[in-house]
């Protein structure tokens, strides 16, 4: 008997299963009308008293481990099934849907790129500016349009603060602190105090460029634009330089890319001429040079800047600028497979 209770015992102590069948099935085999310590009942009944006093503790405690036994593992089934209640396991899984990368952040990412393999370091800056980094060290001199408030969203009562009208702003932080040779690009928000239309808006997104170096001309400027026309636009892309004028750049100029005109959608965005505006450039003037402490005799450079909406709306064909800015869910989802 005591040989039967101790092997007993060890199977009640080892036997493991979170099957409802097979937890059944050893309830069975154990406590049944047959099962094996029903079967050492029925030979305790036949036992003199002596061997009953015995053997009869150690024989239900045998019992009462197995009944344990089964009704913790049936609790633990029932707990599992609970868990899992309200899920329907043969539905496929539910994946978070991915974000979509906004279209002028498309536009602003490969632009970047372009100028970072040719040696372009990237340089960013506060959007709220004071007077001297947003006007007066790139040369605008007080009676310059761009200082009225019809241009400019001035912070305060004085106008020595501003939201910036341009990341010029940016350069010139990077020209305070830095020696030439200068080489960076500073993408970022803008402000105008402009009316909002399908053509413009009172906040948009420059990439302004900066070059700075010993015999730096405007010959290098040009292959510089036709080096980013040419990536960004396609191989054959033509462009051409037209005489403008800004501030702080001398001479200065617009440059134009060759659209084509093989719609009608080409002529009224070109106006029919075939020609797309993309960015205005020049050689710095040598007195931002100057204001910002550096020798103007010894050294010159270039600066550019693009606007990234402009290309935005012409390479995905949006017809409103506004479109940009509402956060629309079904415009923006459309952008989720580019790039």
């Amino acid at each position: 008997m005591k040989e039967q209770i101790d092997l007993l015992s060890q199977e009640v102590f080892s036997f493991s299963s979170n099957k409802e069948e097979e937890i059944e099935s050893w309830r069975v085999k154990m406590l049944g009308k047959k099962g094996t310590i029903t079967a050492l009942f029925n030979q305790f009944r036949e036992m003199s008293p002596d061997l009953k006093r015995e053997w009869g503790k150690p024989l239900n405690a045998l019992k009462v481990a197995a009944q344990e036994k089964i009704n913790s593992l049936k609790i633990n089934l029932e707990s599992n099934d609970s868990a899992a209640s309200g899920l329907d396991l043969s539905r496929p899984a539910n994946f978070s849907n991915l974000g979509s990368r906004h279209p002028v952040n498309l536009v602003k990412n490969e632009i970047v790129g372009i100028f970072k393999r040719i040696g372009f370091n990237l340089s960013e800056g506060p959007e709220v500016e004071d007077d001297w980094h947003n006007f007066s060290a790139l040369n605008f001199p007080e009676e310059h349009p761009a200082r009225d408030m019809q241009d400019t969203f001035f912070v305060g009562k004085e106008p020595d603060w501003a939201l910036r009208t341009h990341t010029s702003s940016v350069q010139v932080r990077v020209m305070e602190n830095q020696k030439p040779p200068i080489r960076t690009i500073s993408p970022g928000r803008v402000f105008r105090n402009e009316a909002i239309s399908a053509r413009s808006h009172c906040f948009f997104h420059q990439i302004e460029g900066l070059y700075i170096d010993e015999g730096v001309s405007f010959a290098d400027l040009k292959q510089t634009l036709l080096f980013f026309a040419q990536e960004f636009f396609g191989p054959d892309t033509k462009i051409r330089l037209r005489p403008s004028y800004f501030p702080f750049t001398e001479p200065s100029a617009e440059m134009d890319v060759y659209w084509g005109l093989n719609n009608e959608r080409d002529y009224r965005m070109t106006k029919g001429t075939g020609w797309l505006e993309v960015l205005g450039c020049g050689m710095v003037d040598p007195n931002v040079l100057e204001n910002n402490g550096i020798d103007s005799t010894k050294y010159s450079g270039y600066a550019f800047g693009i606007g990234v909406e402009r290309i935005a709306l012409h390479r995905f064909q949006i017809p409103d600028i506004r479109l940009l800015f509402e956060n629309d869910l079904n415009f923006l989802d459309q952008f989720k497979a580019a790039y």
